[in-house]
């Protein structure tokens, strides 16, 4: 097929034209690690009072410590399956990362859903087993052990997800589960200025803040979760 010397000039200028144009503009990546970091942040309080714990644990035993002196197994379990589950969640709810290395997060998640597990269910076992501390009471009891199930409940519901490949539901079970796991820390906020300027608090006021602290990392790690699958789905409406 012969090419006419107005189609060679044509593609010449059309060519020089892109050339000169002015650049496209490229959409920059999101800088999402203000996730990993503030959540790091948030359970540094938790992590530092559990590695005092198994200090002083390993101390022996005093009168202080008595009741988790007598009960070293689920208090150890706990630690250690609610720091590796905190301080390594908060890079699987990054979202550049997710998508950046699929197989650091599968292989990542390994790890955590038993350490979750185990932190969750030393916790339970914990509730039930230990004399009620002087500031505690039964409702705070109760509500251990309910957030204590739900965190289980909800690692299992989400590793049940992802093997039907259910991504969405997958992404929503984890987020709850992890939000649980990060009550301590948020209970921190609430109630340590309190144990600063005041005293500990009673049952009921402790109760209180520690329930209060637990629905609020509900409620945002539902609203966060639902608004990035919405933006999900709009991108591929587009």
């Amino acid at each position: 097929m012969r090419r006419t010397p107005g189609a060679t000039r044509l593609v010449a200028t059309t060519t020089a034209s892109d050339r000169t144009g002015p650049p496209v503009a490229r959409p920059r990546p999101r800088r999402d690690w203000w996730i990993p970091t503030s959540l790091l942040a948030l359970t540094f309080v938790p992590v530092v009072a559990g590695a005092a714990r198994l200090v002083d644990l390993s101390s022996g035993r005093t009168s202080e410590n008595a009741r988790f002196f007598d009960l070293p197994v689920p208090v150890v379990v706990h630690i250690l399956g609610a720091t590796t589950y905190c301080v390594l969640g908060a890079f699987q709810l990054m979202p550049s990362l997710r998508r950046r290395r699929p197989r650091w997060h599968r292989w990542s998640g390994r790890v955590l859903v038993p350490a979750g597990l185990a932190a969750a269910v030393s916790g339970l076992v914990m509730a039930v087993s230990d004399d009620l501390p002087v500031h505690d009471n039964a409702a705070l009891m109760w509500l251990r052990l309910v957030f204590g199930t739900l965190m289980a409940v909800g690692l299992v519901l989400g590793l049940a997800a992802i093997r039907s490949r259910d991504v969405r539901g997958h992404q929503r079970w984890m987020a709850r589960s992890y939000a649980v796991a990060q009550g301590a820390g948020t209970q921190a906020v609430v109630l340590g200025p309190m144990v600063l300027l005041v005293d500990q608090p009673g049952g009921a006021l402790k109760a209180t803040g520690m329930g209060f602290a637990w629905v609020l990392n509900l409620a945002v790690a539902e609203w966060l979760v639902r608004r990035s699958q919405a933006r999900q789905s709009s991108r591929r409406v587009w």
